[in-house]
């Protein structure tokens, strides 16, 4: 048994005492069967006068706080303890009709997955369409499996992974184009090509556990993180990580999961004071693995985040 221990800092700093508006936090991990939440706690500096908790349409859990008082700080800290399973995904888990593509999901599941198929950016050159065909067997079906994973492994082979901390997400045919993109311009590149074939994908946000530290800026040097799933009749929602190369769940701690990035912003509110107030947005993640072997000690990994400063 594993268990993950994130630490979620956010700090906005201003000149002088600003007022605050409503913040919408989506900080909280999600529970499931592979991974089941032991304690949560988010702590707000200066303490909202309201804290209500809600979901939003995907069962992501929503924090919303509202202010009176007025700082030249406010401080989000979200902790989070939880049971982290392995699940790995081997051929035999699908159904028969879907191990090999092309294949038809079941007119049960069509109507809830339709959203999730349809193209969330244009192509009207079909650049994408004919990157991701290339990776199909010729002259016969191709193994799904073994297309996910060459899709996964062959963007985190051939793309570079860059810490981009703009907000937003870059056009697939951009990514495509330069070859390079943040960990979520390399979900969505993979959604897009998924999505091309007809295969239902989602964005998902979380944060992810190394445990050998890393600091050659590789997709393994941050800890607030970005993948896709893809919808497989039989397991079900499958986790793929381009930018890492990870197919499964190993290391990754689901927060949200959505059809378009837009929907999963971990921290986003409204302040008022002057432009010139705003010093700027600080991020500190930590994440702690704790191993408990049933024939054996206890073992301790820690892997650091990384830190940095831009403008809200």
């Amino acid at each position: 048994m594993t268990i993950l221990t994130v630490r979620h800092i956010t700090t906005y700093q201003y000149k002088q005492p600003v007022s605050f508006g409503e913040h919408r936090m989506m900080l909280r991990p999600r529970e499931s069967h592979d991974q089941r939440l032991l304690e949560s706690k988010l702590e707000i500096t200066p303490k909202p006068t309201s804290l209500r908790w809600t979901q939003d349409v995907f069962g992501n859990h929503v924090a919303i706080a509202r202010f009176a008082s007025r700082a030249e700080a406010l401080r989000f800290v979200s902790t989070s303890r939880l049971d982290h399973s392995p699940a790995d995904i081997v051929d035999v888990d699908i159904e028969d009709f879907a191990r090999t593509y092309p294949f038809v999901y079941g007119a049960e599941d069509m109507p809830d997955l339709v959203c999730f198929v349809e193209r969330h950016s244009s192509d009207p050159g079909h650049q994408l369409d004919q990157w991701v065909r290339a990776l199909l067997r010729k002259g016969g079906s191709t193994n799904t499996l073994a297309l996910l994973v060459n899709l996964t492994r062959t963007i985190q082979q051939t793309f570079t992974y860059v810490a981009r901390h703009e907000k937003g997400i870059q056009d697939p045919l951009l990514t495509l184009k330069i070859a390079s993109g943040s960990c979520r311009d390399l979900a969505m590149l993979m959604i897009e090509a998924v999505r091309s074939l007809g295969m239902a994908a989602r964005f998902v946000s979380g944060y992810l556990h190394v445990p050998d530290h890393n600091d050659d800026g590789n997709a393994g040097g941050g800890n607030t993180h970005a993948w896709a799933q893809v919808y497989l009749p039989g397991p079900g929602w499958v986790d793929f990580d381009p930018a890492s190369g990870i197919v499964g769940n190993r290391g990754l701690v689901r927060v949200a999961v959505v059809r378009d990035p837009r929907q999963a912003i971990p921290l986003h509110g409204t302040w008022t004071g002057f432009p010139s107030d705003n010093l700027g947005m600080s991020v500190e993640v930590n994440v702690t693995a704790r191993r408990t072997r049933p024939d054996g000690p206890r073992a301790d990994m820690e892997r650091r985040g990384t830190e940095w400063s831009f403008p809200a």
